[in-house]
């Protein structure tokens, strides 16, 4: 009897072996990919953030730093409840947005204020509307840039994957401090414009088009551009988790999050009435001021 069958007809033996096996085929093997990219992440951003590489594409995200500090803003997600209207009551607040929002254009005068993205596959479909897009920053995510030379104008972000680019069965995300350090990935571009506004200074963050919704019908989006989430199913599970994780830091850091969409599946964030929201601030700022009437 060789000593591999003597060690599989002991029951306390064969129970080893078979977790050995499992750890050997099944965990590493899925892990290898997250463990090798984490390890790159951290040493490069370890060398940006302790001023090693002081030339990284990514040093333009320090000028922002508190740029709003105090301030209001809506970000502008393409959720079905969106409509054309809600983007011209916007015209005096500073918004950003995302993705397909360059669709509407041809529709409304409005451009947001700052504009992001980080699919790469809705980067391929839009990239000549957002080289001509007139705003005053577009974010893109390195995991963009790494693949497509991006022009000079474009303000990179380093865009933390955890473990989300492989299967795992408990979402988990973090939220940034420093998004010149690393901005974590949150299923959702929403998440990460949240994270880059809160580091520009803003204190009142207005979400409006986050429906979280992904119905089997595909009416995901407020205007059909052919881009279906192959994990649609999770998509609105997974981004809750996130926007969870966006409460508790807001929370902790004096911020405010407030959730304007209409109808929709998302609960953490307290609603608000987005048109009179809008109409409370256009009768604030056509009231005369008091030096003005004296």
């Amino acid at each position: 009897m060789t000593i591999k069958k003597i060690l599989k007809g002991n029951r306390f033996t064969n129970f080893i072996i078979k977790h050995i096996r499992k750890v050997q085929y099944e965990i590493i093997p899925n892990n290898i990919p997250y463990v090798i990219s984490s390890i790159k992440f951290n040493t490069k951003k370890l060398l940006r953030v302790m001023r090693f590489d002081r030339k990284s594409h990514y040093e333009r995200l320090k000028t922002l730093k508190n740029k709003h500090k105090g301030e209001r803003c809506f970000i502008v997600a393409t959720g079905p409840s969106l409509t054309i209207e809600d983007l011209e009551k916007l015209r005096n607040e500073v918004t950003f947005s995302m993705n397909s929002i360059c669709l509407a254009f041809n529709e409304t005068d409005w451009r947001p204020t700052y504009y992001g993205i980080q699919d790469i596959g809705v980067f391929n479909k839009f990239e000549q509307d957002i080289k001509n897009l007139d705003v005053d920053c577009k974010f893109i995510a390195d995991v963009i840039s790494k693949h497509i030379n991006i022009s000079d104008d474009y303000f990179i972000y380093p865009l933390n994957l955890l473990n989300h680019s492989v299967f795992h069965q408990k979402y988990n995300t973090k939220f940034s401090k420093d998004v010149f350090a690393e901005v974590f990935d949150g299923y959702t571009i929403t998440y990460s414009l949240i994270q880059i506004a809160v580091y520009m200074g803003f204190e009142e963050i207005y979400l409006l088009g986050t429906d979280c919704n992904y119905s089997s019908n595909m009416n995901h989006h407020f205007k059909n551009y052919d881009h279906v989430d192959p994990s649609f199913l999770l998509a609105g599970d997974r981004m809750i988790s996130a926007y969870k994780e966006a409460r508790k830091y807001a929370d902790c850091n004096k911020i405010k999050i407030y959730n304007a969409t209409r109808g929709g599946m998302l609960e953490v964030f307290e609603r608000v009435d987005f048109d009179v929201l809008i109409s409370e601030r256009n009768e604030d700022l056509e009231q005369p001021s008091i030096s003005a009437s004296v």
